[in-house]
């Protein structure tokens, strides 16, 4: 059970980032004190069901490159859903949004390592006997 909420933790803080990280580096993409608490849950759901049906149904056995290429493909459909959502934020122009995808995807997957690495460090040791 701690598996799972630090790994559900992980990605949560890594799309809070990478939205409030994209609201300080873009000129073109603001957000509200209220709206990062929403656009980082409906954000989250959306990314789960989007990479759950990129990565499962439409591709089987999806190589590395075509993994990266889904996740951030899944990052871009998912900011585009929760703009249109969420009221409090506010992104414009095509670029805008590839930019801000690239900072969330980047931020949700080194918090998913970080997430993995506390993970592993509370595995019981077992030694051999």
């Amino acid at each position: 059970m701690r598996r799972l909420g630090i790994g559900l933790g992980s990605s949560l803080v890594g799309i809070a980032v990478g939205i409030l990280l994209s609201s300080a580096l873009l000129s073109r993409f603001s957000i509200t004190a209220a709206g990062v608490l929403e656009a980082t849950l409906v954000f989250w759901v959306l990314y789960l069901v989007v990479s759950f049906v990129a990565l499962h149904v439409l591709v089987r056995e999806p190589s590395t490159a075509e993994a990266g290429l889904l996740a951030l493909a899944s990052t871009i459909l998912s900011l585009i859903i929760v703009n249109a959502v969420v009221d409090g934020l506010t992104v414009h122009g095509i670029q805008t949004y590839v930019a801000a995808a690239v900072i969330i995807w980047l931020t949700t997957s080194v918090s998913d390592v970080i997430g993995r690495r506390m993970i592993r460090a509370r595995r019981p040791q077992h030694t051999a006997a």
